[in-house]
């Protein structure tokens, strides 16, 4: 469940907070093929299962951009912003892949809001950190304080 807040206001008098968690998501073969063939990364240590098995981590993984690329669909469901016009997806800074995510695993999202500044056209840029763990492991799949601004409706 997101952590709600009511205005940019509230999401600034936030900053160090936790924000909670996403829910798991499966990471499937099919998802990591569908990735291959959007990017046209078809490297076999993601989308050819039987060889996958004899290599480094003894099956297929998923592409580190898809882990990351995960954080737009897992990012609602940490943070809610009410009362802005829109939010805008500003990029990452920092961004590391510490753990494969093998195909049949399951990752989610984790966050905590590391900054929340006003920007000169009145939005407030909100620097989360988000963590993507994966289920039964010490080790998450990929740290990324991703940056994003909410404007304030009306």
């Amino acid at each position: 469940m997101a952590t709600v807040f009511d205005n940019t206001g509230d999401l600034q008098a936030a900053v160090g907070q936790e924000l909670g968690f996403s829910d798991w998501v499966e990471i499937t073969q099919e998802r990591v093929n569908t990735f291959a063939e959007a990017t046209g990364d078809h490297q076999w240590i993601h989308v050819d299962p039987e060889r996958a098995k004899d290599g480094p981590f003894g099956a297929p993984i998923a592409h580190g951009y898809l882990t990351l690329s995960l954080i737009s669909m897992m990012l609602p469901q940490v943070i809610t912003v009410n009362n802005v016009a829109m939010g805008v997806n500003c990029g990452t800074d920092k961004v590391r892949f510490l753990a494969p995510v093998k195909v049949g695993s399951r990752v989610r999202a984790g966050g905590e809001l590391v900054k929340a500044d006003e920007t000169r056209d009145g939005a407030v840029q909100a620097t989360i950190r988000v963590t993507i763990e994966i289920e039964d492991s010490d080790k998450p799949a990929c740290v990324a304080d991703t940056i994003s601004r909410f404007y304030p409706a009306g």
